[in-house]
């Protein structure tokens, strides 16, 4: 009814307590397939860890990764959607996740009752990080309130115990509505600490700013000052047909294409830029062996129906090859016949 972030989590509850292998792998597989259609052939996907769906959803995930082991290189973040102090009893699912199978520490500090609350948060996912010597990927800050300042914490707690390159700070849209001199405080740090930024134009582009007045933000976080500080920043489909994001089809290219308006990434090398976010940037970030074109990379490939990539993100062409390790796994035909 409000199409607000806080209204989707809501609906989602009596859904996640209901979920079985099954119906993760029927739903979720739509995704995957799709994806591996568009020509992605590694995902980095968040699963909800709560007290209201416990470790179903992880099961499913585990059991999709299971499925399309050959194809699709997945990484299961354990995320602690519903916040982990105001939820008692995630703190315990957190670490059985990890136990399970998953690759990441996830972590969404800004969804606790105090501030104080947001840095116990942000603290119990670098310490679960040590104990599993993992990498952390958190959604941080996804509002457009500029008192959320969790952000910050992250960028410390970073630094502090030599985390550099190994955190990933996903939306960060408050980020947008600071004001120019604490945004480029907090940008200094993120930089230093070596965070890898990840937004998500589609999803914030729906859900922030609802209640604004024209004019109405953006809600996308800082891309061009981030990338200009020397930041590595990429961006993700985040949600597809769901109450969070009605549409989506897993099609990176497509969400290229929202990024360049959304950014206002227009220029040449701006859209070399862009490209680059989905390709080199990501493999950064989801530290994939052996990636490029140099010889002895693994022999990946995507082949796009387009002249450049310009093209490529204007039309969202098709894709007639998806190669992985030197098959090919999808063949992709796309005709049209005028009759004029």
């Amino acid at each position: 009814m409000s199409g607000t972030l806080t209204e989707a989590i809501e609906i989602i509850w009596d859904r996640k307590r209901r979920y079985t292998d099954e119906d993760v792998i029927e739903h979720a597989g739509l995704v995957v397939e799709a994806a591996i259609k568009n020509g992605t052939l590694a995902i980095r996907t968040h699963v909800d860890i709560d007290t209201v769906g416990g470790l179903k959803p992880l099961k499913g995930v585990l059991s999709l990764r299971e499925k399309y082991k050959d194809v699709m290189t997945m990484q299961p973040v354990a995320f602690p959607q519903e916040g982990i102090i105001k939820d008692p009893g995630c703190d315990k699912l957190m670490d059985e996740a990890m136990q399970m199978g998953c690759d990441i520490v996830g972590g969404m500090p800004a969804n606790e009752n105090t501030p104080d609350d947001s840095l116990a948060h942000v603290k119990f996912c670098f310490d679960l990080a040590e104990k599993y010597d993992a990498d952390v990927d958190m959604h941080v800050d996804e509002t457009d309130d500029p008192f959320y300042r969790t952000l910050e914490m992250v960028a410390n707690e970073t630094i502090s115990r030599g985390w550099e390159g190994r955190v990933t700070a996903g939306h960060t849209c408050a980020l947008a509505a600071y004001d120019d001199h604490y945004a480029a405080y907090v940008i200094e740090k993120v930089a230093r600490a070596g965070i890898h930024m990840i937004t998500n134009p589609v999803t914030n582009l729906m859900l922030q700013g609802r209640n604004d007045k024209q004019p109405i933000r953006r809600g996308i976080t800082r891309v061009k000052e981030l990338l200009e500080a020397g930041v590595n920043v990429s961006f993700g489909q985040d949600c597809v047909n769901d109450t969070f994001y009605p549409l989506g089809s897993a099609d990176m290219l497509q969400v290229a294409n929202v990024t360049v308006h959304a950014a206002q990434m227009s220029l040449p090398p701006e859209l070399e830029k862009v490209f680059d976010m989905i390709t080199y940037d990501a493999a950064k970030i989801l530290e994939l062996e052996k990636y490029g074109l140099d010889e002895g990379c693994t022999a990946n490939l995507v082949a796009i129906d387009a002249e450049n990539i310009r093209e490529a993100m204007a039309q969202a062409p098709n894709r007639p090859y998806v190669i992985r390790e030197g098959e090919i796994i999808v063949r992709n035909e796309r005709t049209t016949e005028f009759n004029f």
